[in-house]
């Protein structure tokens, strides 16, 4: 059988991966995450997906199914990435406060042959407006989300933050759209529910 590969350190994906009771490999992708000068944001996410993908691939020594995902936050096209500190983090709160913000999460799975299936899902995410600057503190200081793109783990405590979540896979919100994925898994020939 062939080996599957998540081009990922995330623990948030690897535990989304899970669900699927697939063997797979978790490995670091080294690639630069820096947006293209007037790139949109979906096609950024669009392509580091497959970049990730694509550098993973690049470092085995056996063909190998390797998936990629890559997610950005933004409103239009303003962009918010992975905080790393609680001052960025409740900044990016104060600003998406009242806001719908689109996360456009991305997937790339690769065949042996390094053809690549590449998915789209986009998230709209309303945050609710009465959030008081005491609240995004405690949840900051609470949840820590410092690598997690907007700052808010929907899949914790970051629920409490919003109003309204749209999108056809729910899964997309916390960092691998696993209907995309496992779409794209079965035309290889794995075996999922």
């Amino acid at each position: 059988m062939t080996r599957l590969i998540l081009a990922s350190t995330s623990p948030y994906r690897r535990q989304l991966l899970e669900r699927f009771g697939l063997p797979f490999t978790a490995l670091a992708p080294q690639v630069d995450e820096t947006p293209l000068p007037g790139e949109p944001p979906a096609r950024t996410a669009r392509r580091l997906a497959e970049a990730k993908a694509r550098a993973v691939a690049a470092t085995l020594d056996e063909a190998c199914h390797v998936i990629g995902s890559d997610q950005v936050a933004h409103l239009g096209d303003e962009r918010f990435g992975k905080p790393g500190s609680v001052e960025r983090a409740v900044a990016q709160l104060q600003r998406m406060r009242g806001r719908t913000v689109e996360f456009s999460t991305a997937v790339c799975v690769l065949d042996e042959q390094g053809r690549a299936q590449t998915e789209l899902v986009p998230t709209r995410v309303r945050f609710r407006a009465d959030l008081t600057d005491a609240e995004l503190v405690r949840y900051v200081e609470r949840e820590r989300p410092l690598d997690c793109a907007g700052s808010a783990k929907a899949e914790g405590l970051g629920i409490a933050l919003l109003e309204v979540i749209e999108s056809s896979d729910p899964t997309a919100l916390i960092g691998l759209p696993l209907i995309a994925t496992a779409r794209m898994l079965r035309r290889l020939g794995w075996t999922l529910p």
